[in-house]
């Protein structure tokens, strides 16, 4: 049902296209994992949620450019609520919009699940990120001390009312290619 919602028809204007994160994505995400994160994720980690997904527990998406991999993101549900699980783009396609297209539609999907919320945890000191969700409506709720490799705090932020017509409207503005 997902690859139904998501379009299909190849590259938008500015030649990103989001699809499905599949298992034979996985050696392009983990080299971009490697130079994101400084405990990255292993094969094993996205091979499980790969599993989770198929139990409808989880969705993951990977944007390309040109028909090369270029960012990837995850959601999982907890009741009414979607939790991002990680969002990363190559350093060579930062801020260039993948992110937010990501993220777009990864809350889309959220939507269309029936979720009333977003969660996610950020960095303390990730303040390109911390940025990217506010403009989506995200607000700090606390801080997890030491979350990140027992030594960096997170922020842990929500994103309420992801139910209404006014956030549709939000993820439109932001995002119009990822819009339903």
């Amino acid at each position: 049902m997902l690859s139904r919602l998501l379009r299909r028809d190849g590259d938008d204007a500015g030649g990103l296209a989001v699809e499905p994160m599949r298992r034979r994505h996985l050696p392009d995400i983990l080299a971009i994992e490697q130079v994101s994160y400084p405990k990255p994720w292993t094969q094993g980690t996205f091979t499980s949620e790969l599993d989770a997904v198929r139990r409808d527990q989880r969705t993951y998406l990977v944007a390309r450019r040109s028909g090369t991999l270029v960012g990837y993101g995850g959601l999982m549900y907890v009741v009414d609520d979607a939790h991002v699980t990680n969002l990363a783009v190559a350093p060579s396609e930062q801020r260039s919009g993948v992110a937010t297209r990501l993220l777009a539609e990864l809350a889309w999907t959220a939507l269309d699940r029936g979720c009333q919320a977003l969660t996610l945890e950020v960095r303390v000191t990730n303040t390109g990120a911390q940025a990217l969700y506010h403009r989506f409506g995200f607000v700090p709720a606390g801080i997890r001390q030491r979350y990140y490799e027992n030594t960096d705090d997170a922020i842990v932020m929500w994103c309420n009312e992801i139910d209404t017509e006014a956030y549709r409207d939000r993820l439109r503005g932001l995002s119009p290619e990822a819009a339903r």
